[in-house]
């Protein structure tokens, strides 16, 4: 009976792009990784049925180019920004009581998302476009694992609306897949493309 092999870490962009990192200069990453989800949480694109905000892209992005555990704690410290009060969240005003939102679950399913797009970033599946696609695809879809059940106890449970499972898919599901694989594309073009950009870095010295 074989052992399961389990594909070994490779370098994730900040690996590559700081090789000899301290501490310090991690704690730096998880902070940057912040900023980039808040700025992109601020940008949305109106569509007739629902707008698509730039805030699951930023999770995908800081996933993938900090790795699964610097992208877990960037995330994990976004929210508890957000609950702080800072207006960073894309649909939502921040403060404790976010979390009566009924969309809260999606922002708490950002930190796992993070998680699972740095994971597939660390077996290399973020340097060629079709591979990305597969992973963040996946990625994408972890927020909904946990946002859509939460988004049922919030209207049934506290708000009393009495929606069924038909009226929660909707609310909070199929509305946003575009959206979602959109977001997903758009990542697995421009991680690669910056895996690209540092090999051509990596030549040059």
């Amino acid at each position: 009976m074989s052992a399961i092999t389990v594909p070994a870490r490779r370098p994730v962009l900040a690996d590559a792009l700081a090789p000899h990192r301290t501490r310090l200069q991690d704690a730096g990453l998880v902070l940057s990784g912040v900023a980039v989800v808040a700025l992109l949480a601020q940008v949305t694109i109106p569509l007739p049925l629902v707008p698509i905000t730039g805030q699951t892209l930023g999770v995908i992005l800081v996933g993938a180019a900090l790795g699964s555990r610097r992208g877990a704690a960037a995330l994990a410290t976004y929210l508890l920004v957000g609950l702080a009060g800072a207006p960073i969240f894309a649909e939502l005003s921040g403060g404790p009581a976010s979390v009566l939102s009924p969309s809260f679950g999606f922002v708490l399913g950002f930190v796992p998302a993070a998680f699972v797009a740095g994971w597939f970033a660390e077996r290399a599946w973020d340097r060629r476009p079709v591979l990305a696609m597969i992973g963040f695809v996946a990625a994408s879809a972890v927020p909904f694992l946990v946002g859509v059940p939460y988004l049922a106890v919030i209207l049934n449970a506290v708000m009393g609306a009495e929606t069924g499972l038909a009226g929660v898919l909707a609310a909070g599901l199929w509305p946003f897949v575009p959206g979602g694989l959109v977001k997903a594309a758009l990542a697995a073009v421009l991680i690669p493309a910056a895996w690209k950009a540092v090999r051509g870095l990596d030549d040059r010295r």
